[in-house]
């Protein structure tokens, strides 16, 4: 259980990276679309560098950057209210936590069916993006398996508060 669940923590923790770097590349890519549409403004259409397609890349890079995120943070990043819990004994609060961390992790578990559903749908009709005409499928299905990463690390973490000494609270 413990490999298993290190393993989990370390493709969590990849796509934690990889979500930093969606989150630069839409900074960036926001940058430079602002530039050289003033660029255009400016030069009065003579000069067009333009990004075609810029407003999908940061939509695109925005979700990435969210659910690649998530199954890393669900469990460094909760907020607990101390006054509600303060004078609960440490395994209820554990206990408290593992059951919102466990709801966390169904609605990944529903964001992924939600998401294996479009994946479907978007391959029947063959569905592109407006500007740069990638394949819907594409994005649905990456973003099926970070909803179910999210999905497997909170279930993950929660088993780790209830049945193990050591997990982080």
């Amino acid at each position: 259980m413990k490999a298993m669940a290190r393993i989990i923590e370390r493709i969590a923790y990849g796509m934690h990276l990889l979500g930093g770097f969606f989150l630069i590349a839409m900074m960036v890519v926001t940058l430079l679309d602002v530039l050289t549409r003033g660029l255009f403004t400016l030069t009065e259409g003579a000069i067009d560098f333009t990004i075609l397609g810029g407003i999908e890349l940061v939509k695109y890079s925005l979700l990435f950057t969210v659910l690649f995120i998530l199954p890393h943070s669900v469990s460094r990043s909760q907020v607990i209210v101390d006054l509600f819990t303060e004078h609960l004994q440490t395994r209820t609060k554990k206990a408290l936590e593992a059951f919102y961390i466990l709801c966390f992790g169904l609605m990944g578990a529903g964001m992924s069916v939600s998401f294996y559903h479009s994946v479907e749908e978007a391959s029947m009709s063959y569905e592109t993006t407006q500007d740069l005409l990638i394949p819907l499928t594409y994005f649905y299905a990456i973003a099926c398996f970070a909803t179910a990463m999210l999905a497997v690390s909170a279930a993950t973490y929660a088993s780790q508060l209830l049945f193990c000494t050591k997990a982080e609270s």
